[in-house]
């Protein structure tokens, strides 16, 4: 009873953690009305790894408690898009944009093989989102616009994930990919931090 009390607790506690998730990195988009230091192609990976993964845990049935989260932060997601395409002054790009990930999410599930192949380059995608920002950070070594609660809230998350999947489906590729991202979200939080000037308060 104490394994399935914790269990529900890290379900529960992801998705509502997840349902604010992106919040504090929109509020600081909108009130700096500029989007430096935030990656472009880091989010670009990370809806594309989000989708692929939420495909591949509803293709086989996995209990939608493990997986729930994903379209609100698909939701989040998008609204960062559209607001760093509007302060960059892209945003008729985002049609474009729309249609890929669409089409894309179609795709998926044609075959069996292709979401197995999807998933398991799934880890590598999301991987190199968070190394985006990273890079993004390294360049730019400025973080004001870049939420330190969004990165901490993420690593929580993971790590709650990697406890419900090993409880639930031992599912090998997914535990890897959380494993992964909880080590670079938790890099990515420390690099944001580094690079927030002194005089600003943390958001």
């Amino acid at each position: 009873m104490d394994g399935n009390l914790t269990l529900h607790l890290a379900n529960f506690s992801t998705l509502f953690v997840c349902m604010v998730l992106k919040f504090p990195q929109i509020f600081v988009l909108m009130r700096a009305r500029a989007s430096a230091g935030v990656s472009l192609n880091s989010l670009l990976l990370e809806l594309l790894g989000f989708i692929v993964f939420m495909s591949y845990q509803m293709y086989y049935d996995y209990p939608p408690l493990t997986y729930l989260e994903y379209p609100i932060l698909i939701a989040q997601d998008v609204i960062v898009l559209l607001l760093i395409l509007h302060y960059n002054r892209n945003l008729k790009h985002s049609l474009i944009y729309a249609a890929l990930f669409v089409g894309g999410w179609q795709l998926l599930t044609v075959q069996k093989w292709v979401i197995d192949l999807a998933m398991s380059l799934c880890t590598f995608i999301s991987a190199s989102s968070k190394l985006a920002q990273l890079q993004c950070l390294w360049h730019s070594k400025d973080s004001r616009q870049v939420s330190t609660l969004t990165w901490a809230l993420a690593t929580y998350t993971c790590l709650a994930r990697i406890f419900t999947t090993v409880i639930t489906t031992g599912d090998t590729q997914v535990l890897i990919r959380f494993v992964v991202m909880t080590i670079l979200n938790m890099w990515v939080t420390v690099t944001v931090i580094y690079y927030k000037p002194h005089a600003v308060k943390q958001d």
